[in-house]
């Protein structure tokens, strides 16, 4: 029976309880501290550079519109969030991928309750790593040719006040698409058959994507979310594939 439709945050919340479990946490150390690095990083340019980014996405407005800086203001500072969240997210991603791949691996495990899988070694890791970075760039080739169109509309006057939610709607489909993607992988489904069956599940897909989107957003939490994320997914493919 298929789930209800916003179970995104259940999904999330029961695979934060998942890797932190005695049987996960050793697979879950490596994609931790890959995102640690990045969003610390992350912080740290931000503050240098955040104010600069917001006064090139900002329009020029005639001195008689000034007044309008001040409603439009908070709108390009949103955007300027989103988008730099959105690319330090999908970077930590295509770093981790082996890892998160094979921690998508032992969480199926555990919630099915039967290891289909090879077992766990050095060599079965890295034997992981080009098929998980070659999905990876599959990724990449379908969000860049979206997100460039997405940032030439930013850059448009009038119109790229539609840039910051369109770029949200976009950034929570493609959380979707990222993490659900690696128990589809693992399980031998095609890149364009997982989309397919995303779009089946379009609601369920949205609900989990947002969840992710927003907890990744809150500094700090972010940092175990990429794990949660990869363990909710995996909750997501097993109990809606059935």
């Amino acid at each position: 029976m298929s789930a209800p439709v916003l179970t995104g945050p259940q999904y999330l919340g029961q695979g934060l309880k998942l890797i932190l479990s005695p049987g996960l946490r050793l697979f879950v150390l490596l994609p931790l501290t890959i995102n640690l690095i990045l969003f610390s990083g992350l912080i740290v340019l931000s503050m240098q550079q955040f104010a600069g980014w917001v006064d090139t996405f900002m329009p020029s407005l005639p001195t008689w519109l000034s007044f309008l800086e001040y409603v439009l203001w908070p709108l390009f500072v949103v955007l300027v969030l989103l988008m730099v969240f959105f690319t330090f997210t999908l970077l930590a991603n295509i770093i981790a991928a082996p890892f998160n791949g094979f921690l998508a691996e032992k969480v199926e495990v555990v919630v099915r309750g039967q290891d289909d899988f090879p077992p766990f070694s050095g060599a079965e890791l890295m034997a992981m790593v080009p098929r998980t970075l070659g999905r990876e760039m599959r990724k990449l080739s379908y969000f860049l040719p979206r997100a460039i169109a997405l940032l030439i509309l930013s850059f448009i006057p009038v119109l790229n006040i539609l840039a910051a939610p369109l770029w949200l709607v976009f950034g929570v489909w493609m959380m979707a698409v990222q993490y659900i993607d690696y128990p589809a992988d693992n399980n031998k489904m095609s890149w364009d058959d997982m989309l397919a069956w995303l779009r089946e599940k379009r609601w369920q897909s949205m609900s989990f994507g947002g969840i992710t989107y927003l907890a990744l957003l809150v500094p700090g939490l972010n940092i175990v979310m990429m794990p949660a994320a990869v363990a909710g997914a995996t909750l997501f493919w097993v109990r809606e594939r059935g």
